[in-house]
């Protein structure tokens, strides 16, 4: 009989983790500069971060990935692998990533802190409640939720319109009920009722200021600069106007601080924020990113879901925003997922089918043209599965060769950082080569809707974009009110080029619908939402949640 091979918890669980000064050491943080959750996790302080200002800049690489599927793809796993392969070869490389949400986790998607043998640990801490940055994240947006109904209850002196209330409340969780609710029932002692509703915390745009926000001052501005809500004469109402900013900033001061915690193989990793890649920018902290980059030879860092979401925000919104210039750009993929683009059903996958992967090899050509646009040199990384045939592999890397880059296989599931050495050395030769010229998609100045579709049109291959006229009128009263020079935030499924996800490969032709258009003025971006999106996701019929519990030891058993 062959032997069960170990669930991701299982090696996790396994592992001997090294105290948390023995990571900081190694980046040469002190141990005074440590606010410690235990034995394994610590926050970095800003007083040690403030002293970093002068050190240069390593090299940052993006990990990206081509457009998810049920077969999966591996992408945190490939930037943990690649940052511990990184690492085996002598360069000294942070690993910077997103917060999971609970709500996935007890879901459909589970945790997001790798997997096999490239994770980051502890992961049963990180995958749930970590060092409470959500809650402080959640707590922050309901105080100002409360704020709003509160001031409205003593008598309403900005004279907000109840019905042009655009703040709502946030929970960590799947929670479908709470999408639209009504609030304030119960008589004249609970307030007006009104029309309310609940986003995913990742959602909020407090997780997008959290993580975009370069210090507490720049913290403090943004969430001031927020709009609750409109007068009956369109009149917008800003955070500050109720002195919401600054309790907000305390509920938020010692989240804002990184998480540092390590890998398998006992390298640093930042992991601090995490908006969803569908319906905000879906990046880690620029705080975050901007410390590893003063601390490593390189970061290693992801951008949530396939590169035309994830890789796009990054450019376009983080490093837009906090003046980064990625290196190199490692999309991942898999023969299996390549093969579903191409129509093979889940349960073929296993058998070799090179003509449909073929076919499905469109949707990783138009990610790597897409990255090539940004001025960033493409880099494939094959997350290899025991079932990839070697006329599969080699009809793979032929094809990444005539779209001018190299495919690199990797094993890092199962072998961890010796599984990626070679797409480190890689990795290193493109980034030191110094190639690079990393530009924006689109100029400040160009449009709100011009941005949007040029967006749709360059990356999505869409003819182009619609919308009513009330939504057109919105695009044109943001840029007369000032806004013009905001980056798009585009809300669409994960699963597509365009915004219906049983669309597989590489699509073209199609129009993208915008739905809706929201304005983030504390993020300092608009959120163009297209097709059907929802920021309150459901839980399944048979959610994860039904499979985890604590055993008779107190361990945790069933995340994945």
């Amino acid at each position: 009989m062959a032997n069960k091979v170990p669930s991701d918890i299982e090696i996790a669980r396994a592992a001997k983790a090294q105290p948390i000064e023995k990571i900081a050491a190694k980046l040469g943080i002190p141990e005074p500069s440590l606010f410690r959750y235990g034995p394994t996790k610590a926050k970095l302080s800003f007083d040690y971060i403030n002293q970093l200002k002068s050190k240069p800049d390593g090299k940052l690489i993006l990990v990206t990935a081509i457009t998810p599927t049920p077969a999966g793809e591996g992408k945190t796993t490939t930037t943990v692998g690649l940052g511990d392969g990184l690492n085996r070869i002598g360069k000294k490389t942070v690993i910077c990533l997103r917060e999971p949400s609970v709500g996935p986790c007890f879901g459909v998607k589970g945790g997001a802190a790798g997997g096999g043998y490239a994770q980051v640990i502890p992961m049963e801490d990180i995958n749930l409640h970590f060092t409470g940055d959500f809650h402080a994240i959640g707590a922050a947006n309901n105080l100002l939720a409360a704020l709003i109904d509160n001031h409205i209850y003593w008598g309403n002196e900005l004279q907000i319109d109840t019905r042009r209330i655009t703040w709502r409340r946030v929970l960590d969780m799947n929670d479908r009920a709470l999408r639209s609710i009504t609030s304030s029932l119960g008589g004249v002692a609970n307030g007006y009722p009104r029309e309310d509703g609940f986003d995913i915390t990742v959602a909020s745009e407090v997780m997008a200021i959290f993580c975009l926000a370069t210090d507490l001052t720049d913290l403090t501005r943004r969430l001031g600069n927020i709009i609750v809500g409109y007068t009956r004469d369109r009149k917008p109402i800003h955070a500050r106007d109720l002195k919401a900013e600054g309790p907000m900033t305390v509920l938020l001061r010692d989240a804002l601080m990184p998480n540092l915690v390590q890998t398998l193989e006992g390298n640093p990793a930042f992991i601090h924020g995490g908006p969803f890649a569908n319906i905000a920018h879906g990046c880690n902290s620029v705080i975050a990113t901007r410390t590893g980059l003063k601390l490593g030879d390189y970061v290693v860092t992801e951008a949530g879901f396939g590169a035309d979401l994830g890789a796009e925000k990054f450019f376009d919104i983080k490093c837009r925003k906090a003046g980064l210039k990625p290196a190199v750009a490692v999309i991942v993929a898999t023969i299996r997922a390549l093969k579903m683009h191409g129509g093979v059903a889940k349960e073929d996958l296993n058998k070799e089918n090179v003509e449909a992967l073929k076919k499905g090899i469109a949707n990783l050509a138009r990610h790597v043209e897409n990255v090539k646009s940004f001025g960033v040199p493409p880099l494939v990384a094959i997350n290899r599965f025991v079932a990839d045939t070697d006329a599969e592999l080699n009809a793979l890397r032929q094809a990444c060769a005539e779209l001018g880059t190299e495919a690199i296989e990797c094993t890092h599931w199962s072998h961890g950082g010796a599984g990626t050495e070679a797409l480190a050395k890689k990795v290193v030769e493109i980034a030191e080569g110094g190639s690079a010229a990393f530009k924006t998609l689109y100029p400040d100045e160009m449009p709100l809707w011009d941005k949007l579709r040029t967006i749709a049109q360059s990356l999505y291959g869409a003819q182009g974009i619609i919308a009513d006229k009330k939504i057109r009128d919105q695009f044109a009263e943001f840029q007369k009110a000032g806004y013009g020079n905001y980056p798009i935030c585009v809300a669409k499924t994960q699963y597509s080029f365009s915004t219906d996800p049983n669309l597989k490969g590489a699509p073209s032709n199609h129009v993208v619908p915008v739905r809706e258009i929201r304005l983030s003025a504390g993020a300092e971006f608009l959120v163009a939402v297209c097709g059907e999106i929802m920021t309150m996701p459901g839980l399944p019929k048979v959610p994860a949640a039904n499979s985890i519990f604590v055993n008779p030891d107190g361990q945790v058993e069933g995340l994945f």
